[in-house]
């Protein structure tokens, strides 16, 4: 079988496990289905260390508390087992808020799944529930095309998105830290960030945009000026004159009462009088007159 059939496989078997995972298991699915509706410890229970999700917002923590500690968890957190204790796939949010709401036990769904498919689950669950910030959309992409060889178009197969969408993600891992970081924290939207990828200083240009509130119309037309700067070739700068050069000007203008200047290159140049109104000019035509 070709990687490319795997994959496509895999990616329908994924999408149907993240579509069921919600529901219990029947009890005669075979020998290796693991009681699928529990209540365990939260204790008992740890976070995902890779899942793409890492911010969670404090105060949509604190209204999901408050709806716990009301109606309890409708719906369960999806867990697999590690060793005695249980390690969570999809639903991290759901037991924070509930330990915010100070529960002793969380409802579970055990999912028998290895290492690989955690994740994928993990980064597909969030990235088709608008969980994930930007960046950490392009995090979970990367993860899996660096670890487990996906091409941008099984990505897109699996979680329904286009080849380009996911693209145009991973671009954004391209830009700067300190861009990236204003990402993650929502001081800039993905369509802000994707304009300043070929900018000569997006740091800079980011700032601008976030202080000045402008739109994603505005921030592309900004890094449109900045492209377009970049194109253009920068103006030739003067030649520096020598010391002798620069002593024949002072003299001159001290001489003359008016400002001189001596463009000299090999052997040959110009002498420039500036003159201010026409009775300096008239001194000067006198002066060259008599000469």
């Amino acid at each position: 079988m070709s990687d490319d059939l795997s994959k496509r496989r895999l990616g329908r078997g994924l999408a149907a496990l993240i579509g069921q995972m919600d529901q219990p298991l029947p009890v005669d699915v075979g020998p290796r289905a693991i009681n699928p509706d529990r209540l365990v410890p939260i204790e008992h229970v740890d976070r995902n260390p890779r899942n793409p999700r890492r911010q969670f917002d404090e105060s949509d923590l604190q209204d999901l508390a408050s709806s716990i500690r009301q109606h309890g968890i409708v719906q369960p957190v999806v867990v697999r087992s590690v060793g005695d204790r249980y390690e969570i796939i999809a639903g991290e949010r759901r037991w924070r808020a509930a330990q915010l709401a100070g529960l002793h036990e969380i409802p579970v769904i055990v999912r028998d799944v290895d290492d690989r498919t955690a994740l994928e689950i993990a980064i597909v669950e969030n990235v088709q529930r608008a969980d994930l910030n930007p960046l950490e959309e392009a995090l979970g992409y990367d993860q899996l095309i660096a670890e487990y060889g996906y091409t941008q178009n099984d990505l897109g197969g699996i979680i329904g998105k286009s080849r380009s969408h996911v693209a145009n993600s991973l671009r954004l891992l391209k830009l700067p830290e300190p861009v990236r970081n204003m990402l993650a924290s929502g001081a800039l939207s993905a369509g802000h960030a994707r304009a300043l990828i070929t900018t000569s200083d997006p740091v800079s240009l980011a700032r601008t945009i976030v202080s000045k509130g402008m739109s994603v119309r505005d921030a592309e037309r900004l890094a449109q000026h900045d492209i377009k700067a970049q194109s253009e070739p920068a103006a030739p700068k003067p030649e520096q004159k020598d010391s002798d050069t620069l002593a024949l000007e002072r003299s001159l203008s001290d001489a003359l009462g008016l400002d001189v200047k001596i463009n000299h290159k090999g052997g040959t140049g110009q002498v420039r009088i500036n003159y201010r109104n026409l009775d300096q000019l008239e001194e000067i035509c006198r002066l060259l007159e008599r000469r």
